[in-house]
């Protein structure tokens, strides 16, 4: 019976030495398949645009390929974003943009990062910069505005209609505001609002279409409508004719 024996033939897939690879072309094949991993999940082409803009922005503030990040380096960028007046929600996105796309390397693309050029991956992220949940900018350190301050702002608001040189700008901004302390809609979602959206002809006062809703993270833009209460419909008929006798 012949004798079996095991040989040990050696193989390419591993280098001996880091490959002369560009660096720069290499992150930006990686950034595509991040984009494939988002679509793969389901999220929808709005957020992977929004989140790859973001990504883009938070690579180009770095300066570096993000297997070369250091701590100083997200700490740098933080806190020029800071130096800049960023909400800290805005430097939450960046740092959190970064960790999911770090991430996404480590899973991914670790063995071929640590072979092309030398670089084993560390996370940059640690406790002393990863951004917090609750910001600085918590509605709990900052309380809302009292009725009387409310009212106060609203009636400024009217006052600069009756003096303002174009009736259109200061009616869009009344309604607006008025909009969003009524209706309860976010800022970028009545910013968006347009003529069509406003259908006086639903159910007892009307109804605002918001197209562009808030969805989750991976259903895009959610759709709903809203009824015009509290006198909302006397404030958005008065937006598109010409100058109210009374404001509501």
């Amino acid at each position: 019976m012949a004798e079996a024996r095991l040989q040990v033939i050696a193989g390419g897939s591993v280098p001996q030495e880091p490959l002369a690879t560009d660096p720069w072309q290499f992150q930006t094949a990686c950034v595509d398949a991040f984009v494939a991993s988002l679509q793969a999940r389901g999220f929808s082409p709005v957020t992977i645009d929004n989140d790859i803009g973001l990504l883009e922005r938070t690579l180009a503030a770095l300066g570096r390929p993000a297997w070369e990040v250091t701590p100083e380096d997200i700490d740098r960028v933080v806190g020029d974003l800071a130096v800049k007046g960023r909400a800290t929600s805005t430097r939450r996105e960046y740092v959190q943009i970064f960790k999911g796309f770090h991430r996404f390397l480590q899973a991914r693309k670790a063995a071929d990062i640590e072979a092309a050029f030398g670089v084993r991956l560390v996370c940059p992220v640690d406790e002393f910069n990863a951004s917090r949940h609750v910001g600085d900018d918590s509605p709990a350190l900052v309380p809302p505005p009292t009725p009387e301050r409310v009212a106060e702002f609203f009636d400024f608001m009217k006052q600069r209609i009756a003096t303002a040189r174009k009736y259109g700008p200061a009616a869009r901004d009344y309604a607006m505001f008025r909009t969003l302390y009524h209706a309860g809609f976010r800022s970028e979602e009545a910013s968006l609002l347009d003529k069509p959206d406003v259908h006086f002809s639903r159910g007892p006062f009307g109804k605002l279409h918001v197209r562009f809703g808030k969805g989750a993270h991976t259903s895009g833009p959610r759709p709903r409508w809203v009824p015009m209460l509290d006198g909302l419909d006397l404030v958005t008929a008065m937006v598109p004719g010409r100058r109210a006798p009374q404001v509501p």
